[in-house]
């Protein structure tokens, strides 16, 4: 869930009034008393180091009024919004506790799970330590109270959040989803544990970083967005809040967390519902009509108090912020930007520029020169995310193609629902496949760049049944991150469906079987179980399998694969 403004925060609404306000779309009750007071006497004048260290300590104290070392579920951090009334919300009480957030049963987090001591408080959940009994790992889960889930758009959120999270698993950057578990009071998410604290309380205990310590810290996040963006996922609620060091000594271990106010979108696509958070929000999220260039002008705002300890837009009043947000006017004459690089300063007016259509996208910001001299320019041209996966799953032998898609029809609706509306926005005439054509464009809007016959390699690899098109289960099965293969439940679900005689090994006929199965008639059966098979029995036992299946991915059936494909070694994985 979010823990920032969603619904009407538009102008005309926003009276600056001291009443709280509610928003159950983001798991908050808001107080106006959280504003600046127009009796104090601080001054706010940005004309000195002094005066901007004043400002940061009431960002500060706006943005974080309770001490939170674990902040998940925390929907404290940021100044009021006034909602609209809910539609179609449901009754409080027992009666709302009955159903399945989810849409379907789980296993019992208590059986799997030993909860432990509080880290957070949010107006709508918990976060507690908890410890995976099989293994003793400490995670962090997130526990969202059913009764307090009182709209079809709050459990639509709960859902989507878990979705995004699991659309995006496998980015070092992004914390990792374990699982996702439903009582009948709670939904438990299961999350990677991070000790350190978040990047807010970093920035203001440092006052501001240095310009090449910011530089790092900006290729993480704008890293994140990019990764977001690529795979059809806008953020919307960027901010120091929103990423946590894993270690507290390392300042670059940063995840991002909180995807309660992320959504799915189609490239193209406009969206008119204002969220966010008043300081960080872009001037066309105010004028209800956005699209993943937001992401970006929030990226940018956070650079900018990276490098000065203080954001670039703020007043005393919520609607005074909005207003400098619109009016767009960037402060470079205050200290400390003097002493700043015009590079620097180019690449925040560049992230900041109030047209989102002029406005770099992730992937420009991170070729963008301040980046590249500060030694943090990517290694190379980045492939979008999608983009990746189809490249990783060319370079597998077929045996392992076919176990990727039983993995893929075991997955739950949640794991797979971000890669089902990438599909629906690549399969444009609702066929059911996709075309060559279709991948085509499709690939291009979500920024390739490849020619058209290395397409042709990648829709050839994906084609695992050779009929000329993708359909839904095959892209899942090529899309899928390949950290699903770490889970012990898929392997061994992938290696029963092959050994359909349950003798413990997969044998030259059973293999054969699956090919009729998958519709696979040019695969060299015996070359695949030679160069599987380790101790030259025959057959592949369980061992040999998970071996095959968590190993590089090339290397393994190289006849089988050319007889596929005609894949550039540069396309591989790991290629020079």
């Amino acid at each position: 869930m979010g823990n920032t403004c969603r619904g009407s925060f538009g102008l005309n609404n926003i009276q600056g009034d001291t009443q709280p306000t509610y928003d159950h779309s983001t798991n908050s009750k808001h107080h106006n008393t959280n504003t600046h007071s127009s009796n104090n006497s601080s001054d706010y004048s940005p004309t000195s180091l002094n005066s901007q260290r004043l400002v940061a300590q009431e960002f500060s104290k706006h943005n974080h009024p309770d001490p939170n070392p674990y902040p998940y579920p925390s929907t404290e951090h940021t100044l009021p919004a006034v909602s609209p009334k809910k539609e179609g919300a449901m009754s409080r009480g027992s009666n709302n506790q009955g159903y399945y957030v989810l849409g379907h049963k789980t296993a019992n987090i208590r059986d799997l799970y030993t909860l432990g001591r509080k880290l957070g408080q949010g107006q709508f959940g918990t976060t507690y330590l908890c410890t995976e009994n099989s293994t003793g790992v400490e995670y962090a889960c997130k526990s969202i109270s059913k009764r307090k889930l009182i709209s079809k758009e709050d459990l639509e959120d709960v859902r989507r959040e878990i979705q995004i999270m699991h659309h995006l698993a496998g980015h070092k950057h992004i914390v990792t989803i374990k699982g996702a578990y439903e009582d009948p009071l709670y939904v438990h998410i299961v999350m990677e544990l991070c000790g350190g604290g978040e990047l807010f309380d970093r920035i203001i205990q440092r006052g501001h970083y240095s310009e090449r310590k910011a530089a790092e810290l900006t290729r993480i996040i704008v890293g994140v967005v990019e990764a977001c963006h690529s795979l059809g996922v806008m953020h919307r609620d960027l901010k120091p809040e929103n990423f946590l060091l894993v270690n507290k000594d390392d300042d670059f271990s940063l995840k991002a967390i909180d995807f309660g106010l992320s959504v799915f979108f189609k490239p193209g696509q406009v969206f008119t519902d204002v969220v966010g958070s008043p300081y960080y929000v872009a001037p066309e999220v105010l004028l209800k009509h956005y699209g993943p260039a937001a992401d970006v002008w929030t990226a940018g705002v956070i650079l900018y108090i990276l490098l000065s300890g203080v954001p670039p837009f703020w007043a005393e009043t919520q609607q005074g912020i909005f207003d400098a947000v619109l009016k767009g006017h960037i402060d470079f004459e205050s200290d400390p930007w003097p002493l700043i690089s015009d590079s620097a300063k180019d690449l925040i007016r560049k992230m900041l520029c109030s047209q989102p259509q002029e406005r770099l996208t992730a992937h420009e910001v991170l070729c963008h020169p301040w980046i590249c001299e500060n030694g943090v320019a990517p290694d190379r041209a980045l492939d979008p995310a999608v983009l990746s996966r189809l490249k990783e799953f060319s370079a597998m032998n077929r045996l392992k193609k076919m176990a990727l898609r039983v993995i893929a029809e075991s997955l739950s609706e949640e794991e797979i629902a971000g890669l089902r509306e990438m599909f629906k926005a690549m399969d444009t005439d609702n066929s059911g496949t996709i075309t060559f054509d279709e991948l085509k464009v499709g690939l291009r809007k979500y920024g390739s760049t490849l020619k058209d016959t290395e397409i042709r390699d990648l829709m050839d690899a994906a084609d695992v049944d050779n009929n000329g098109t993708i359909d839904y289960g095959e892209f899942v099965a090529a899309t899928i991150h390949l950290n699903k293969l770490e889970r012990e439940e898929h392997l061994m679900a992938a290696f029963q469906y092959f050994d359909k005689d349950g003798s413990g090994y997969i044998t030259v006929d059973e293999l054969q079987q699956a090919c009729e199965e998958h519709n696979i008639s040019d695969l060299y059966i015996e070359d695949v179980i030679r160069e599987v098979d380790q101790n030259n029995d025959g057959t592949i036992d369980y061992g040999e399998f998970v071996a095959m299946m968590q190993k590089g991915n090339a290397g393994i059936g190289r006849r089988t694969m050319r007889n596929s494909l005609n894949m550039s070694m540069r396309d591989a994985p790991g290629a020079q």
